[in-house]
């Protein structure tokens, strides 16, 4: 199943900032973990220069009927860049279909599936995983691990030039610390849970991306969303929706902890910015937050946006992290289906403390963040009511922070 997807370019000298060019992934870090101001103090000499990009040649985007996916599908387009969507036999691709893209049915997990989906392709963006924090190890080791190592296979086989992986900032751990930063020289994978599947499962897909660029088989860049939000999420918000109108939302703690959270849209830029540089090859960015805005402010605009009061019930970060390690234990005891009301990762996303900073993707590549909260988070509700309650009247703009770190 395949449609043409080639259009004439939008514009074929876009320009991009760049830094001049850092020390690969692989080089000695100066810097690993510290406790720092968000500021950055200091002059840094900015170049400017084309992106490595051609209209003409293919896009491959996996995970494109997901969150991020679909973003990344749509900026590719409104750059006039040629897509090719990697789908799943029944997947409901009718958004898709609306952005003329080719569509091509496989399946990261089903290696020979990807020869077709690989062929003539410029730049994969790999966005598929196994979402959740949630269920057996053995389907992130075949989704999230196995699959990137299908995709990376493959791609090397097909001359791929860029293969962008999409990561996340939980790959470096469920790392916590009033008034620490954490950048991309932090390691991986540091104080993990035994039944931290998903975080487990991206740290090791990463590192399997690592060691393609390290063999210098294919070169590759990797971006590290945080929290994700926006248009087409049909998971997070429905569930925070659903408990702000049942009265269920509690802070954890007293909800002024800053949020790593972004919206999709924003990131799908930075990873078009990133996979188009050629200063960007073997590095990694985290493009993890849209500016300021606390746990409380960010719940309270998605109340207000629906009419509800503002979120004032609060539980200490404690009682609800040591609730959700009992709520794990009895899931894997009776080895249920369901996910647990409240699990760790769920409990560490939303009140840790910590934060992580995305000052090297806006230095060295121009990124910044098109969609502000108060713009994003109404327009991110409005979609969901629409798509899922068929509601029609504008979503309220919530007054919330949107400054740049």
């Amino acid at each position: 199943m395949t449609r043409n997807c080639l259009s004439k370019p939008d514009d074929a000298s876009i320009q991009v900032r760049q830094l001049n060019r850092q020390p690969r992934w692989d080089a000695p870090l100066t810097h690993a973990i510290a406790a720092r101001p968000l500021t950055v103090s200091g002059t840094i000499p900015i170049l400017v220069g084309s992106v490595d990009c051609d209209n003409s040649k293919i896009n491959l985007v996996t995970g494109a009927t997901g969150l991020l996916g679909s973003h990344i599908v749509e900026q590719l387009r409104r750059r006039g860049r040629a897509v090719r969507a990697l789908v799943r036999p029944g997947s409901d691709t009718s958004w898709l279909e609306t952005q003329d893209v080719e569509l091509v049915e496989g399946d990261i997990t089903n290696a020979t599936s990807l020869e077709r989906a690989c062929e003539d392709v410029n730049i994969v963006y790999h966005a598929a995983a196994r979402v959740g924090d949630w269920g057996p190890w053995d389907d992130f080791v075949r989704v999230s691990i196995d699959g990137t190592r299908n995709l990376l296979e493959a791609s090397i086989r097909a001359g791929v030039a860029r293969f962008l992986h999409i990561s996340s900032i939980s790959a470096y751990g469920h790392v916590d610390g009033e008034g620490l930063v954490f950048d991309e020289s932090a390691p991986l994978g540091r104080q993990l849970a035994r039944w931290s599947y998903y975080s487990r499962a991206k740290v090791d897909a990463e590192n399997l991306v690592w060691e393609a660029h390290r063999n210098k088989r294919i070169d590759v860049t990797v971006v590290r969303p945080s929290w994700l939000y926006g248009p087409r999420d049909r998971a997070t918000l429905e569930r925070i929706i659903s408990a702000i109108r049942r009265g269920k939302t509690k802070l954890l703690g007293d909800g002024s902890n800053r949020l790593s959270v972004v919206h999709a849209g924003n990131v799908a830029e930075g990873a078009i910015l990133a996979a188009e540089s050629s200063a960007a090859v073997g590095e990694a960015y985290n493009c993890s937050n849209d500016g300021v805005i606390t746990q409380a402010e960010y719940f309270n605009a998605i109340a207000k946006a629906i009419g509800e009061p503002p979120v004032t019930k609060r539980i200490p970060y404690r009682v609800a992290k040591s609730a959700a390690f009992l709520f794990e234990v009895f899931g894997h005891l009776f080895h249920t289906k369901k996910p647990p009301l409240v699990t760790r990762y769920s409990v560490w996303l939303i009140g840790r403390r910590c934060f992580f900073a995305a000052e090297k993707a806006r230095k060295q590549l121009g990124w910044k963040s098109t969609i502000g909260y108060d713009s994003g988070i109404p327009e991110a509700v409005q979609w969901y009511l629409q798509a899922h309650e068929g509601a029609s009247k504008p979503a309220g703009i919530p007054a919330t922070r949107a400054q740049l770190p």
